[in-house]
């Protein structure tokens, strides 16, 4: 991002509120009113720490080892593939907060199929609206089931690819 472009959005964002702090622009956060791919943006960092926190269970020196692992698992194609593990488990409106974010127009990257990089958002969007609205009970029961999806997937492959 060029230095112009970053002041241009200090001044946006952080403007005064003529008591010496910063006023805030929304009163409220309505998730149902949320741009899905904002909400997929908090959903994905959530997603990011519980699975570092997460991978402490079974790794806490090597830091390198740690982060890399922990990008293979939030990638989209793993992220696609928990969602399809937990789909079952999912309310209709959980369902509906998916579809709406999987549905928004956005580019996928190249490390991840066009179906598996809508779908992510789709999954973090949904991680992300959880944890706006405060439901944490519900966030950590969805992301303790992906995680355990996503750990065995992982170890079925390496077995297989093993027994070749």
């Amino acid at each position: 991002m060029k230095f112009s472009r970053l002041k241009e959005l200090i001044r946006l964002m952080f403007t005064p509120d003529g008591e010496g702090g910063i006023k805030e622009r929304y009163a409220a956060r309505d998730t149902k009113q949320m741009n899905p791919l904002v909400l997929a943006y908090v959903g994905d960092a959530y997603f990011h720490l519980f699975v570092r926190t997460r991978l402490l269970s079974y790794e806490q020196a090597q830091v390198q080892a740690l982060h890399q692992f922990a990008a293979q698992i939030v990638s989209a194609v793993w992220q696609h593939r928990a969602y399809l593990g937990i789909e079952s488990m999912l309310t209709e409106p959980e369902k509906a907060i998916y579809r709406r974010a999987r549905n928004a127009k956005s580019h996928a990257p190249r490390s991840a199929s066009v179906a598996e990089y809508h779908s992510s958002t789709g999954f973090e969007a949904l991680l992300g609206t959880l944890y706006l609205d405060g439901d944490t009970a519900r966030l950590d029961e969805i992301c303790e089931a992906s995680f355990q999806i996503i750990a065995q997937a992982m170890m079925a492959e390496i077995q297989a690819k093993d027994k070749k």
